[in-house]
């Protein structure tokens, strides 16, 4: 099954978020008391450096898009809503680029607690896999496959 889960933590000083991988499993960690303006610049940075060494991918109406596809390199993107008030996140994917709105409001907690559920649901819709040391891994246990 494929996982990307978003905590709010605890952090080192000055480190804002950090991420791990593991089969299946995408993990990132926001600190807690830090704001949307601050965890979004984070993130942009973390998710870049994430889809540069992790092997993600998109597949978009038949095509699998990766960091260096030359059309549509794979990006996520995480920006600060314009409006107020604002859903606590607000998902929009197309081909290569994920972007996530986040209220202005929102505390760390709170982003990872709406954020998680709505994940869920995007890695659910079958357009992601994850290759991970020759397996391919799906939101469906049942769909795993060697490349």
């Amino acid at each position: 099954m494929l996982r990307a889960v978003y905590e709010a933590a605890d952090l080192n000083t000055g480190v804002i978020s950090t991420w791990r991988e593991d089969r299946g499993l995408l993990q990132i960690s926001v600190a807690r008391h830090s704001t949307p303006h601050q965890f979004t610049r984070s993130l942009n940075d973390t998710l870049a450096n994430i889809l540069s060494h992790a092997h993600w991918y998109q597949v978009w109406r038949g095509e699998i898009i990766s960091v260096a596809s030359p059309a549509s390199p794979l990006r996520v993107t995480f920006e600060v809503s314009e409006f107020d008030p604002a859903p606590l996140v607000q998902i929009r994917e197309r081909k290569g680029l994920v972007t996530v709105h986040v209220s202005r409001t929102a505390t760390a907690d709170e982003f990872a607690h709406a954020l998680n559920p709505a994940l869920e649901e995007l890695l659910a819709g079958g357009q992601w896999f994850q290759l991970w040391q020759g397996e391919i891994i799906t939101a469906t246990a049942s769909e795993v496959a060697f490349a």
